[in-house]
């Protein structure tokens, strides 16, 4: 009797055992394949628009069914990506009161914050993956492929696949592009400083000279202007938190003497910069249409129908019937009109207000936040933040395709990292 009661306890156990280990290789197998979807959709992120959303909804597929509610509320709360979440929820209930825009209009207002909804499913998953570094690596290897054919088409202009395109842009926009670089270039700076205090310099200098790489495309091939406010803020930030007193004013020396060898020897960085200052003199003693010129109109139009309705805002997807207000009856600069006012915070403002702003800046400031402290991952979310929050005065990156892709991922790949070894620290 007792051998037969042994016997079926052993059996009992053995099953339990079995069942889990059946459980746990299929949310490996899951886990896994969660990981090959962001993988392409990372590295397809810098090239194809279609890829990137194709892939990112099958992702959505992959990752839902696993989802533990409780679990998913707990990490949205710790991760502060509520407030992402909630700027989609004010973009879709402001449909209700602009009621002056089409329908249409109002859907398409929708649309740029749908990325938002992804910051919950990519932070639950990164928390739970062990093959993040595969992301980081993707976005790292399809940057530099690009940084080569944009080199290539430099040198070979007939090389350059349409003609809407300019040799060194060989895909997308030169915004986008200098976007990557500038990150890939910035981000970089960590792994170095670490390497060299390891003693692994071999690899140190390769990736010195692959940030050097991104750095030069951006001096001499093709900069958006934007770069030149946001690079230099992000590498102060990493002088100072990381660099050792004793050479940080070295540092600021070296760069100073790069930037003005950079200036000197590149007319493409002398042109941008000088371009900004050209654009700006005509727009202030003149009509004349100018890309800085518009820009400021823009801003202009926009704080105005801001004081019009400082609550609640326009609605969304009411910028270009705003703007088209604005421009009745006027001529030159004035008589331009457009969907898009080039500011993330004027954007918020002309369709939700202060409300939106309040949630716009809530969201930036809490997940600042959640990146003090040392190591990696609290660098790259910090870094990525920075460069959106500056990008974002003369853009409205959250809203734009591949800057807002990238704030979405890099800070919910940096913020389930950080949670993940919390909760291993926690345990232990």
């Amino acid at each position: 009797m007792e051998t037969q009661f042994s016997s079926s306890t052993a059996d009992t156990k053995q099953y339990i055992w079995a069942k889990h280990l059946r459980r746990c290789l299929t949310l490996s197998s899951s886990i896994a394949m969660s990981d090959l979807l962001a993988v392409i959709m990372v590295a397809s992120l810098p090239w194809s628009t279609t890829i990137t959303s194709i892939f990112s909804a099958l992702f959505v597929l992959s990752v839902c069914p696993r989802i533990r509610i409780e679990e998913l509320i707990d990490l949205v709360r710790r991760s502060r990506s509520g407030f992402a979440v909630g700027l989609f929820a004010l973009a879709l209930l402001g449909t209700l009161w602009a009621t002056d825009v089409p329908l249409a209009d109002r859907l398409r207002g929708v649309n740029p914050t749908l990325k938002f909804l992804m910051m919950p499913l990519l932070l639950y998953h990164f928390r739970k993956s062990s093959r993040t570094v595969w992301i980081l690596w993707a976005f790292l290897g399809s940057c530099t492929a690009l940084l080569v054919l944009s080199w290539v088409t430099v040198l070979v202009p007939t090389l350059t696949p349409t003609a809407s395109l300019q040799p060194g842009v060989p895909v997308k926009n030169y915004i986008d592009q200098s976007q990557s670089f500038a990150l890939c270039a910035v981000v970089l700076a960590w792994p170095i400083l670490e390497l060299i205090r390891s003693q692994r310099v071999s690899l140190a200098i390769l990736l010195l000279a692959l940030s050097i790489a991104f750095l030069l495309n951006l001096s001499f091939v093709v900069l958006a202007r934007t770069a030149l406010v946001y690079v230099p803020i992000m590498l102060f930030f990493f002088a100072v938190f990381y660099l050792p007193r004793s050479i940080f004013y070295g540092a600021i020396v070296c760069f100073l003497f790069l930037v003005g060898s950079a200036w000197l020897g590149s007319s493409t960085l002398r042109d941008r910069t000088n371009s900004i200052l050209l654009e700006y003199s005509k727009y202030s003693v003149s009509n004349e249409i100018t890309s800085a010129g518009m820009r400021l109109e823009f801003w202009r139009k926009s704080l105005a129908s801001f004081r019009e309705a400082p609550v609640l805002g326009h609605g969304t997807g009411s910028v270009q019937m705003v703007f088209d207000r604005a421009a009745q009856g006027q001529t030159g600069l004035a008589a331009q009109s457009i969907s898009n006012p080039h500011n993330q915070t004027l954007s918020v403002a002309v369709q939700w207000g202060l409300i939106g702003c309040t949630m716009l800046f809530t969201m930036w400031l809490g997940q600042l936040a959640l990146f003090r402290g040392p190591g990696f991952y609290p660098w790259l979310g910090f870094i990525v933040i920075v460069q959106n929050i500056v990008s974002s005065l003369f853009n409205s990156h959250l809203f734009d395709f591949v800057p807002g892709w990238i704030y979405v991922i890099g800070v919910s790949l940096a913020a389930g990292m950080i949670l993940q070894r919390a909760d291993r620290t926690f345990q232990i």
